[in-house]
């Protein structure tokens, strides 16, 4: 729905933040004030994303980019002509990884919608993708996540999870955003 992405840039430009919203097809208003890049396929975000990246202090995916496409997309409407069909798929580039590997690199958060294991999953997506944050939140529930105006998530970072607790999406946003403020203090 982009209703979290939305509310994390809402939230970063009512903190002060300069904001670049990178979006996929939605039904939502863009935020006042943020530069808004739309897209419609994962390679254009991905290509996007990468472009917009020099100088950027912090990246945030948010969005649910679909794993594998088409691998020869139909040109038309694909014609009945058997009670089965395959169609091949590759995968999509990383977006998230793909950021992370970079050096420099901003400070780098991206989300985990799991069904099941969450704190497990979200820790393997930790390290595997080797991100500074790994915001999880449980796709299995229908009265938060995807589609709904209401979220809860777990914080997952080297040594540490924290639980924000359910709420709006906006509140959620900045108690993301405050979160990822705090780490980047300098300590001392």
């Amino acid at each position: 729905s982009g209703k979290m992405a939305y509310a994390l840039a809402s939230a970063a430009r009512r903190l002060g933040a300069e904001v670049c919203l990178v979006s996929g097809p939605v039904a939502l208003e863009p935020p006042r004030s943020v530069d808004l890049v739309a897209v419609e396929s994962a390679e254009q975000m991905h290509q996007a994303v990468m472009d917009r990246l020099p100088g950027v202090d912090i990246f945030i995916a948010a969005a649910a980019v679909s794993d594998y496409r088409p691998l020869a997309p139909a040109a038309q409407k694909i014609k009945k002509h058997s009670d089965t069909m395959q169609i091949e798929l590759v995968r999509n580039p990383d977006i998230l990884a793909d950021v992370a590997r970079l050096s420099p690199r901003p400070y780098v958060a991206g989300f985990a919608a799991e069904s099941e294991n969450l704190l497990e999953n979200a820790c393997s997506k930790l390290s595997a993708k080797r991100v500074d944050l790994v915001i999880a939140n449980d796709i299995s529930r229908t009265d938060t996540g995807f589609n709904s105006d209401e979220n809860e998530c777990w914080l997952v970072g080297p040594g540490y999870e924290h639980r924000i607790e359910r709420r709006a999406k906006g509140l959620i946003a900045e108690a993301i955003l405050v979160h990822i403020a705090d780490k980047l203090e300098p300590q001392g």
